[in-house]
């Protein structure tokens, strides 16, 4: 048998990410032709790259029907003017879709069925609210298989909440607080602009540029967070300040084999090392990322101290602190969401894993020091991603 062949990943870019309202950055925009954007900016930036040498397409989205049904991987190839001989599919893990994207598209690429593969994920959910339009089967709830509150992402935060009492409403909303502290930071410093590709929108007002994520509150501060209702529950803990908002967006991300990288003159800054799923009480669900941590970092027989830097999905305040508390990492532990998460930028579901690939690239150059590091999220209906990569921007 084959040996396997190293993965690497060469770039990776996103829109901004729109409220999903109907007057938010992208209601008029076709949620494939946002990933369309992404895909066009990639090749782009790599105009070496030959678009028939592209080997497949890989995109995820949580609601897979209107704009975003069409066997998306496929669509979208067709859409950003790829050869016809480049196929594509689509995949669907809720939120760690972009990274299932990734791990499968990396898999085509270890085994030698492709040498170079475009990952991504969009998600209109201005459109496609979540939940929408699925047929929930009775029995989850009938049987016990589910409690029903697992259906509901805010819920299962405030299910967290319950089983942490110590991870308080005000440990939530300062960690809140600092996401946005730290994404404002990475805005005025140009980080974001080297990830984020601006598009032309048709709104209520006209043409603009989508350029910058909707949700940021640079100003948010804990008096502001603590007045704030709580939607999901009465008096409970969970606020739309100290939770990501339901957006609109579109990453994609270009992976190849090293021995491809090097023949097309492309410049890879991080290599795939592994990865893992796992799985979890539903209700529960945000505490998916912590066992899959633990399951990757054991396969290569590292600890979280030889990790780096920490790109972690922020879907809820509680949700990253009960992470910290199963891995051993502080939440004010530099090495975690340098440039801030999802509470700041919001997280349009099926595309957030390229955002954390992106973020965690772009830190690895600012920490050349950093050998590994580490892209992780949970799942709805309880489960949790984690990828383990390595720096090839290291000094």
């Amino acid at each position: 048998m084959a040996e396997l062949r190293e993965v690497v990943y060469v770039d990776g870019v996103r829109t901004a990410f729109g409220r999903a309202t109907p007057d938010g950055l992208f209601a008029r925009t076709r949620a494939d032709d946002m990933a369309v954007k992404a895909v066009r900016e990639l090749l782009r930036r790599h105009p070496q790259l030959p678009p028939e040498r592209i080997d497949d397409v890989v995109f995820a989205a949580t609601a897979q029907v209107g704009d975003q049904g069409l066997t998306l991987g496929r669509d979208v190839a067709l859409l950003a003017g790829l050869p016809a001989s480049v196929p594509g599919f689509a995949v669907d893990r809720m939120c760690a879709g972009a990274l299932t994207a990734t791990t499968a598209g990396a898999g085509e690429i270890a085994m030698g069925a492709a040498d170079v593969v475009l990952v991504g994920g969009v998600e209109h959910m201005g459109r496609h609210p979540m939940g929408a339009d699925v047929d929930f089967n009775p029995r989850f709830v009938a049987e016990r298989i589910v409690d029903e509150s697992a259906a509901v992402m805010g819920q299962t935060a405030e299910n967290l909440h319950d089983a942490f009492p110590h991870l308080t409403k005000e440990a939530a909303d300062a960690y809140a607080v600092e996401s946005q502290r730290k994404a404002a930071r990475a805005w005025d410093e140009g980080v974001m602009a080297e990830i984020v590709v601006p598009m032309s929108v048709f709104t209520e007002d006209g043409w603009s540029i989508a350029a910058r994520d909707e949700f940021l509150r640079p100003d948010t501060t804990m008096e502001g967070l603590a007045g704030l209702r709580t939607p999901f529950r009465a008096g409970g803990r969970v606020t739309a300040g100290n939770s990501a908002g339901l957006t609109d967006g579109a990453t994609a991300a270009l992976i190849a084999s090293a021995d491809a990288a090097e023949e097309l003159a492309l410049d890879p800054t991080m290599r795939l090392a592994g990865f893992a799923y796992a799985g979890v009480q539903p209700e529960l669900m945000g505490l998916g990322p912590a066992p899959a941590t633990q399951k990757v970092l054991e396969r290569a027989r590292l600890t979280i101290d030889d990790i780096g830097l920490f790109e972690l999905n922020e879907p809820f305040a509680v949700q990253v602190l009960t992470w910290c508390e199963g891995v051993g990492v502080a939440p004010g532990d530099p090495r975690l969401n340098p440039y801030g998460g999802a509470i700041a930028c919001g997280h349009p579901l099926a595309a957030t894993g390229v955002r954390l690939m992106a973020q965690l690239a772009r830190g690895f150059r600012d920490r050349p020091d950093a050998r590994w590091g580490l892209t992780a999220l949970c799942i709805g209906l309880g489960m949790g991603a984690a990828i383990l990569w390595e720096n090839l921007q290291r000094g």
